[in-house]
């Protein structure tokens, strides 16, 4: 008994371990496990970054191969006698402006307008031009009534001529017959010489009355020109595009109070390098196709071909980056074909010409033409 309590005694006496710290509760291995964890998770969306680019990449280069092959294969090919190139079709602009300064009294269209030929689309105050002309008409009634009034004493000069021309005729028998005097024969011939004198002054003013005349009926037509000139009109059928002044502004000599577009002079100019330039000649068949309306091919002709190369600008996409040095076509719409859907007619339009090198050369069946433009 006294046994089992001694060995409890030294069971209780046994030391207290120290303290544990802060310090001391952390173990050696857990740093490497803290460190380990973490790598793992930042090496995950790296792989998963890495496939996901990689993914991207190939679908990239497949695409691009599809669309080369495509491009290369499938896409229509043209025949050798046939050339291509880009641009936008184009409208010849015509301004519309005033011959002299002046106020806008009126304006008959306005922008989108289809317009014909003469047709009046705005007038100008000619208010000081119709003074003028009714006062050169005014100078005209007075010269005609000059030329009459001239034409008159002509008629009496002569008559004064024939009758001096008879008195000396008397008096110089008269003298043969010892009947006259010598004295009387001078002064008949004298009465001659002077309405010679006067028939030639009156036929002077009857010319300087004619002068007179015609220098007034120029003013006239000059007034009227003038005042016709500040009537505005169409030179060619076309559209409005746009419409700079309104009513009651003064403009200065060569205002321009419209833009229009002429439907009937309507093409687009490519670039071509030297070897196909050199093929292309003036009044070649050419065909237009739109990027609006890719099905429809519009019949053309060359009706221009430059004579000297320029470098390639910016906006024309060439085939090689060698073809630096270009040739400007300019392939023309029939006129006719413009007139009959001139609503069609639309300018800036992008698309592509095809100009045909070989008459010999068939034009392919996307390429045949259309009755419309």
């Amino acid at each position: 008994m006294d046994e089992k309590i001694a060995s409890a005694l030294k069971i209780s006496e046994a030391p207290t371990p120290p303290p544990t710290t802060k310090r001391d509760l952390v173990p050696v291995q857990q740093p490497q496990r803290l460190q380990t964890v973490p790598s793992a998770a930042k090496m995950a969306p790296k792989r998963t970054h890495w496939v996901r680019f990689a993914l991207a990449l190939v679908v990239v280069i497949g695409g691009g191969g599809g669309g080369a092959y495509w491009w290369l294969h499938l896409q229509p090919q043209l025949p050798p006698g046939i050339a291509f190139g880009n641009g936008r079709i184009e409208a010849q602009e015509i301004d519309i402006d005033t011959k002299f300064p002046g106020r806008i009294s009126e304006i008959l269209a306005d922008a989108g307008d289809m317009v014909k030929a003469g047709q009046v689309l705005a007038r100008m105050d000619t208010r000081d031009l119709s003074a003028s002309l009714k006062k050169s008409q005014a100078a005209v009634s007075q010269a005609r009534k000059a030329i009459d009034e001239a034409d008159a004493n002509v008629v009496q000069q002569k008559t004064l001529l024939l009758l001096a021309q008879q008195e000396l005729d008397r008096a110089t028998t008269l003298v043969q017959k010892g009947a006259e005097t010598k004295e009387v024969v001078d002064q008949r011939q004298q009465a001659v010489d002077a309405a010679n004198a006067a028939l030639k002054a009156a036929q002077d003013r009857v010319v300087e009355s004619r002068h007179a005349m015609e220098a007034s009926t120029h003013d006239v037509e000059l007034n009227e020109v003038n005042i016709a000139d500040n009537t505005l009109v169409a030179p060619t059928e076309g559209r409005i595009q746009y419409r700079i002044a309104n009513i009651g502004e003064v403009l200065p000599s060569g205002g321009k109070v419209f833009t229009m577009l002429d439907i009937s002079y309507v093409y687009m100019d490519v670039y071509l390098p030297t070897e196909a330039a050199g093929k292309v000649k003036i009044g070649s068949d050419a065909r237009i196709v739109l990027d609006a309306i890719p099905k429809l091919s519009i019949p053309a002709k060359v009706s221009f071909v430059a004579t000297q190369a320029q470098f390639t600008p910016k906006t024309v996409e060439t085939q090689s980056e060698r073809d630096t040095l270009m040739f400007r076509i300019r392939a023309k719409i029939d006129p006719e074909r413009l007139r009959v859907h001139a609503e069609k007619v639309r300018s800036g339009l992008p698309g592509e010409t095809y100009l045909l090198l070989d008459p010999a050369t068939p034009w392919p069946a996307r390429l045949q033409g259309s009755a419309a433009p």
